[in-house]
């Protein structure tokens, strides 16, 4: 049987590569810091696999066909977007499959992936927390627009995602959530009166030619970065911890999507990744951090349900 080490739930931003500190005091060197330090603690736990869940940005998963949820279960090629690592990386493909198993055996309808394209939503939180040589099974959680499962059903997947883990071969699995917290983005809704020409086109139909819609997002991204006053809701995310640290997850689910979005952005969504990160360990956070990061547009947070030194 798999043995569950723990949980760790790992904000991400294109802008941690894109605009790094360039001193200790400078905008997010205090959550680089930290996650430096989360990355030796989850060494010190030596885990054979580590399951990462987390979003894609129409990088992967397009509204050609969009699961709301996708297991990676033979192979996964990083996108490489924002410095994140590109090409193949190593899949626990055992574990994966019983993964798969325990879930549909749960009730679970999962999109499944033989050849599964990972952005920086999975990529950043894998490298930040245990580099990128220890074996992954990647699960993308879709977080932009339907098919977007409840907080609820987040919760429901990671409560079946424990015990599939803990059925699988021998060995020691860490649990890595990558996403959030709170920030504010364009729609990406192709329902969105806002959304048209171009920009919906590429939403649907961005699999003909993924390198070339990056291409011309990018510098789109690029300018939304370095803004001391984008917004970002402090107050929010550290509740947000708080409740993780108290194992509150209904308090988060009470919310429902538009509570979330009006606390934590349309970004904010992806704290669906913690959500079932945490309801597979089935532990509260015994170690937080958190820097509010505007230049990066984002609220940059970390946690661990183990002790952090």
């Amino acid at each position: 049987m798999t043995e569950i080490v723990g949980f760790v739930g790992m904000s991400h931003s294109p802008f941690a590569t894109l605009l790094p500190p360039t001193g200790p005091d400078a905008p997010g060197a205090p959550f680089l810091a930290d996650a430096a330090r989360v990355r030796e603690a989850a060494a010190r736990l030596a885990p054979d696999a580590v399951v990462v869940v987390g979003p894609d940005h129409f990088h992967g998963n397009f509204y050609d066909v969009m699961p709301p949820f996708v297991l990676g279960v033979e192979e996964a090629v990083g996108f490489g977007d924002y410095g994140s690592t590109p090409g193949p990386l190593p899949v626990a493909t055992e574990l994966a499959w019983s993964v798969y198993r325990g879930l549909t055996g749960a009730g679970f309808d999962l999109a499944l992936s033989y050849s599964l394209t990972v952005d920086h939503g999975i990529v950043q939180g894998y490298e930040m927390v245990t580099g990128t040589a220890v074996p992954l099974v990647p699960l993308v959680v879709n977080t932009a627009a339907p098919p977007l499962p409840t907080l609820e059903r987040c919760v429901a997947l990671g409560r079946a995602l424990g015990p599939a883990l803990a059925a699988g071969p021998p060995g020691r699995v860490l649990v890595v959530a990558s996403g959030g917290l709170s920030h504010w983005l364009p729609s990406n809704d192709p329902r969105d009166p806002s959304v048209v020409g171009e920009k919906r086109d590429a939403l649907i139909h961005g699999r003909r030619d993924a390198q070339a819609f990056a291409a011309a997002r990018e510098p789109k991204v690029r300018a939304m970065g370095g803004d001391p006053d984008a917004r970002v809701n402090d107050a929010w995310d550290r509740w947000f911890l708080e409740r993780l640290s108290a194992g509150d997850l209904d308090a988060i689910t009470e919310l429902g999507h538009d509570g979330l979005e009006k606390e934590a952005g349309t970004g904010g969504h992806e704290v669906r990744a913690w959500l079932v990160g945490a309801a597979a360990v089935a532990a509260p956070l015994r170690w937080t951090s958190y820097e509010a990061v505007p230049e990066w547009i984002t609220g940059m947070g970390s946690g661990a349900t183990f002790p952090v030194g």
